[in-house]
């Protein structure tokens, strides 16, 4: 999977008490939560996941590296299975929407119906590889960073916009709730664009590797952080500064996935040490060990 990390990443159900963790190797594991008391695991992909989604009524989605989306029942069994013109190295979801977006080798960013897996728009921003993509459903608003160092913004019908050029690679994406501002991860840094205009503000953070994960509070004043490389730090940042407000313990090995459970209750990670961490965060800001 050349240029493409092959990590593991995890996706909380709506209501935060299941976890899906979905490995290099295309097998998908569902714990329950808090007690992290295994229920199921199937092999679902060839490839990495680089999508993943427990759905309301139950079922899975998956998008993977092998150039397929798929629908699962909760139990592990295959509902559909729908070939990608090309290998899909990230994935948005807004289940509201009914909507999946890809990014792909190809340079192409894709939208899909999650309901019956139908492709409905295909658009050609990026020469090379796709890194990341991001969708924000209030202002049907998509985004996407490419291995050719260019970031894109646009709506549906209208024409893709290019935003300040970062000085290296968004390895990924995250809109502000109100769609206001996008940030991107990189060597160090964090990317902060105003979309009015698209300028950029590059922040420093406290990680010593490439941040390869973020996620976004529902507020929009913290940044869950990951890193690998030199480093394998989890952290969340102010997203005004970048400065740490909780820093957690490192792992093992190079940092993969970060994600923030509905409501906020829970932080996961994973890593290549080959584990999914859980952090409770109410127990944590209660001041429980």
């Amino acid at each position: 999977e050349t240029g493409t990390l092959k990590r593991s990443i995890v996706a909380f159900n709506a209501n935060a008490t299941e976890l899906a963790s979905a490995e290099a190797n295309g097998v998908i594991t569902v714990w329950s939560l808090p007690d992290g008391q295994l229920q199921r695991h199937w092999r679902a992909h060839t490839g990495s996941v680089h999508g993943l989604i427990l759905l309301p009524d139950d079922r899975v989605l998956s998008a993977s590296y092998d150039g397929s989306l798929a629908l699962w029942t909760g139990a592990g069994e295959l509902l559909r299975r729908e070939r990608t013109p090309a290998p899909i190295t990230d994935a948005a979801v807004d289940v509201t929407d009914d909507i999946i977006v890809t990014g792909h080798t190809d340079g192409r960013v894709r939208r899909w119906r999650i309901s019956d897996l139908q492709l409905i728009e295909s658009v050609h921003p990026h020469r090379g590889g796709v890194r990341a993509v991001a969708y924000h459903a209030p202002t049907q608003r998509y985004a996407s960073s490419g291995h050719d160092g260019a970031v894109y913004v646009w709506r549906q019908g209208e024409p893709v916009r290019a935003l300040t050029a970062p000085p290296t690679d968004a390895r990924d994406l995250a809109f502000t709730p109100d769609g206001a501002r996008l940030y991107g991860a990189s060597w160090f840094k964090v990317f902060r664009w105003d979309l009015a205009d698209g300028a950029l503000t590059i922040q420093n953070t406290e990680h010593r590797g490439i941040i390869t994960s973020i996620d976004m509070s529902a507020d929009g004043r913290r940044l869950a952080t990951i890193s690998r490389e030199t480093d394998s730090a989890v952290q969340i940042l102010d997203t005004a500064t970048g400065t740490p407000l909780v820093r957690f313990q490192s792992h093992e090995l190079c940092g993969g996935y970060v994600q923030l459970s509905p409501g906020e209750r829970f932080l996961a990670t994973t890593s290549d040490d080959a584990t999914v961490r859980v952090w409770d965060l109410a127990e944590m800001s209660a001041g429980v060990p």
